[in-house]
């Protein structure tokens, strides 16, 4: 039986709370802390009875605040049992990265996932799933090879290529809490690299001419190599630039690759299997509130366009933040029309972070977006998009709407921006 928590019960407001500090308000009539399918079938049998909204939670890391509700908070995080066999990973819905990595590293094995240790591998996956290895096997999502999913009906059904073929596709990246709560998840996973860590600070840096430096390298440098950057502005203090990034490649060879990219001295750190290296990426700090907005590029800013943003975020009266992901390499090597997710063109990813109320997260963006693809990754979804189901689906949106007929007809999965 599943644990159930009302606002009455010991212990709910630490259940009920997402990571962003946005949605810490959202109170759900219930919490179903789930420890079986068949207590995920209960629930939403009893969603359907009484008409109350229902949200799947991994993680709950999600910017627009969809895995909370004023209804039934249905917490997987106890359906979080790993089993490796064959290469195969059985991982439950509610594992978080920190324990994927770790039980995977005693297989010998891992998978191209996020950086966030509390991040759940489901919604992760379900979106997309960019990180330190994407760049050379490609995003989360293309190593699913099957998953358990219970429908809107209550029924549950296993999806992989040759079983609800079409499920299984629009599963991988369409994003989350579509279709049906994903209960357990399968992958083909990767050999556990040994990684040499990339990071730099550097506070007195010429940004333009780094930003210029980056977005001309890291798309195009090898596989092996993912090197993101981040520039920070405090209220009164210049913008810093701060690298971060990993290589499946030795120390010297890695530092090597880096001065094509910049005669700045790296911190570089080798010999690290990829579980150790995600551990020291670890922020013990929690994240205070924040919103966010992105977009991909398949070119490269202007220089107009740069100037523009760097002016925009260096008069900061609150901490505000830019990154730059770097796509290309095996992102790039599926169709578009392959699986869900129908970003496989671009250079890189640009997000734009900051206080929730800080207007210049809208300003910045709009910047941008004259030289932007106009996709959007579905895991960081964008309230203010006008055009939402282009920018997170492109050509896969049709397909997408025809498969939420067939297994959804009646909407009970639904919110704003949902298929």
């Amino acid at each position: 039986m599943p644990e159930i928590l009302t606002p009455e019960s010991p212990g709910y407001d630490q259940v009920r709370r997402p990571v962003n500090p946005a949605f810490q308000d959202v109170r759900p009539r219930l919490v179903v802390r789930c420890e079986s399918v068949a207590d995920v079938v209960g629930a939403l049998a009893h969603a359907t009875a009484t008409g109350l909204r229902l949200v799947p939670r991994g993680g709950g890391h999600c910017f627009a605040g969809r895995s909370s509700t004023d209804g039934i908070l249905l917490d997987l995080s106890r359906l979080d049992g790993i089993t490796v066999d064959g290469g195969i990973a059985t991982i439950g819905a509610g594992a978080r990265l920190a324990q994927v990595y770790a039980a995977l590293h005693g297989h010998g094995v891992t998978l191209p996932a996020g950086c966030g240790p509390t991040v759940g591998i489901a919604g992760l996956t379900l979106g997309g799933g960019i990180g330190l290895l994407g760049r050379r096997y490609g995003l989360t999502c293309d190593r699913l090879i099957g998953a358990q999913v219970v429908l809107a009906d209550g029924s549950v059904v296993e999806c992989d290529q040759d079983r609800h073929p079409d499920l299984f596709w629009a599963l991988r990246g369409a994003g989350g809490g579509q279709f049906g709560v994903v209960t357990e998840l399968r992958f083909a996973t990767v050999p556990e690299p040994l990684t040499t860590r990339i990071s730099a600070c550097w506070p007195d840096a010429d940004v333009a001419e780094l930003v210029s430096a980056w977005q001309a390298w890291a798309p195009d440098a090898p596989g092996d190599l993912t090197v993101n950057l981040t520039l920070v502005a405090e209220p009164g203090a210049p913008v810093v630039a701060t690298l971060f990034g990993a290589a499946t490649l030795a120390e010297d060879v890695t530092r090597q690759l880096l001065r094509d990219f910049t005669d700045r001295q790296a911190d570089l750190r080798g010999g690290l299997p990829f579980h150790r290296l995600k551990q020291t990426f670890l922020d013990p700090e929690p994240a205070p509130a924040h919103r966010i907005r992105s977009e991909f590029f398949a070119r490269a800013l202007s220089d107009d366009t740069l100037a523009a943003l760097l002016d925009e975020v260096g008069s900061a009266p609150t901490r505000r933040q830019l990154t730059f992901t770097a796509m290309g390499g095996a992102y790039n090597h599926v169709p578009e029309d392959a699986t869900a997710f129908a970003h496989r063109g671009e250079r890189f990813l640009l997000e734009h972070l900051g206080a929730p109320a800080d207007r210049w997260i809208d300003r910045s963006w709009a910047i941008t977006h004259p030289d932007g693809s106009g996709r959007v990754y579905p895991n960081f979804p964008d309230p203010a998009l006008d055009d939402w189901p282009a920018a997170y689906h492109a050509g896969n949106y049709q397909r997408l709407t025809a498969v939420k007929q067939t297994y959804d007809p009646h909407r009970f999965f639904d919110f704003p921006q949902a298929v």
